[in-house]
């Protein structure tokens, strides 16, 4: 039975990127879809990674080890037994997930840091997770899309496709986006507030569809 993972890592309790979230969850449920694990990683955020995950990391490099189910060997040390302790529950989720769905709202250009955190702690050289479907969720407070004045300062929803890509090797990760979110508390942005709720409506449909599709077609989990 197909597994998903869902991460969320808003600061709100009630978020753009929690009801897209809720909205794939719910599809992939009608769809058939097995089992849904939920991880809120504001609530219980992993801890920045210290320098027994860095040594855990060499010995992987130096021995060649790359296969998932060997990572656990290169864990030779008290540093690194502790790093294991925080990393290892994250990286079993991770692992046994066909479908990873992350809510990642915008912060500052970038990911929140508990997401951040989480990237890292389950990160490790050579690592490659296809065919694992990965779905970003994301919620802006202004316009990044493509064409718009600000796309070059979008170092979220790029900044995760290009690590998925560049290091996971996944190649059909998607992004939905609601945009223009502050034009609902902006006064300056007040003029488009109809862009926004025209792109939430779209995000919220897109996110039901992909749920449904996903929930019949999931992805077969690698080694």
């Amino acid at each position: 039975m197909s597994r998903l993972l869902r991460l969320d890592s808003s600061a709100r309790s009630d978020s753009f990127t929690r009801r897209l979230g809720d909205a794939f969850v719910h599809a992939w449920r009608q769809g058939g879809g097995g089992e849904v694990v939920h991880r809120d990683l504001t609530l219980d955020p992993p801890p920045p990674i210290r320098e027994g995950w860095t040594t855990i990391c060499d010995t992987l490099l130096r021995e060649g080890i790359t296969e998932t189910d060997r990572y656990a060997e290169a864990v030779r040390t008290e540093p690194e037994r502790l790093a294991w302790a925080v990393t290892e529950p994250l990286l079993a989720e991770l692992l046994a997930a066909d479908v990873v769905v992350i809510g990642a709202p915008m912060y500052n250009f970038g990911v929140p840091s508990a997401l951040k955190a989480w990237i890292d702690q389950v990160t490790f050289p050579k690592m490659v997770l296809t065919p694992r479907r990965f779905v970003v969720l994301s919620a802006r407070g202004g316009a990044y899309g493509p064409g718009t004045p600000r796309e070059p300062f979008d170092h979220q929803a790029r900044y995760l496709l290009d690590f998925f890509r560049g290091h996971y090797g996944v190649e059909d990760g998607e992004v939905i986006s609601a945009e223009l979110v502050n034009s609902l508390t902006d006064p300056a942005l007040a003029a488009r507030l109809p862009q926004h709720r025209d792109s939430a409506a779209a995000a919220l449909d897109r996110a039901a569809g992909l749920g449904l599709e996903l929930a019949g077609h999931p992805a077969t989990k690698g080694s």
